[in-house]
């Protein structure tokens, strides 16, 4: 979703502080508690209404950075929080706005259309992350028993001078790359696979690791919270001792929004 990333206001304005935004709800939610969000000292959230939309805001003082790993944390918390009781449209971390004024006018009435179809897409909807990672040591078995050149590989480089084989492990390691890669790419179809009936939309993350099995956002109905645990424990059954899988959520749709994660 469209924002302004963090402006620092010119020397000649004098002005100290500005408005940091964390995502997009409904105009009629109530804040029922009080949370402070980022920046050095916190603000305390507040929102910042325009008709039918509202933004959660806190003021930051803007001639201190913002970007730390707990500036980060603290955005997700608040609206990995706010996704449990409202839809929202998360901001990109470290938007900041001069004012209240300018939230309502170029973020809130310039998007209003594109905002409020977003929030009724997302009514009823909260984002969970699938990601498996593969038991280093079983993969490479299964590969090994699968692939007879790299299990000849294997053989020949084990006990011999690493520097007379170093051709060979280098192929080697090629091999279980590409073998792991295609098994991914099996695995990841055979989850989606597994959820299609049972989310709104999906989509593949990147891996991040080279033993990353699955990695996989779903947006999902709040009332299909279970059939993701069954299909995720039955994967967990089915790759027992060779992927460990593990769930996040819920969690605010940042894969769902466009720019906006």
């Amino acid at each position: 979703m469209p924002t302004s990333t963090q402006e620092k206001s010119s020397p000649d304005t004098g002005q100290q502080t500005g408005v940091y935004v964390y995502g997009i709800v409904p105009g009629d939610v109530e804040l029922d508690s009080r949370v402070h969000g980022v920046g050095d000292p916190p603000g305390e959230i507040r929102l910042v209404r325009s008709g039918d939309l509202a933004a959660l805001v806190s003021e930051v003082d803007i001639t201190k950075p913002l970007g730390t790993p707990e500036d980060l944390q603290t955005h997700v918390e608040i609206l990995d929080a706010t996704i449990t009781d409202v839809p929202v449209l998360p901001s990109r971390f470290g938007a900041v706005l001069t004012d209240e004024e300018a939230v309502a006018s170029e973020l809130l009435d310039a998007n209003h259309d594109e905002f409020a179809a977003a929030l009724r897409q997302l009514e009823g909807c909260v984002q969970y992350v699938v990601r498996g990672r593969y038991v280093e040591q079983a993969i490479l078995e299964e590969i090994l028993s699968e692939d007879s050149r790299a299990a000849r590989l294997r053989d020949r480089i084990r006990g011999a001078d690493p520097d007379a084989t170093r051709e060979l492990r280098i192929q080697l390691g090629e091999i279980v790359n590409n073998a792991i890669a295609y098994k991914r790419q099996a695995d990841t179809r055979l989850l989606v696979s597994a959820m299609k009936d049972h989310c709104v939309a999906s989509g593949v993350r990147p891996e991040t690791s080279e033993l990353d099995a699955v990695y996989v956002a779903f947006l999902i109905e709040a009332d299909q919270v279970g059939e993701l645990e069954r299909v995720v424990q039955d994967l967990a059954d089915r790759w027992q001792g060779r992927v460990e899988l593990n769930v996040r959520g819920p969690m605010a749709p940042y894969d769902f929004v466009g720019s906006g994660g």
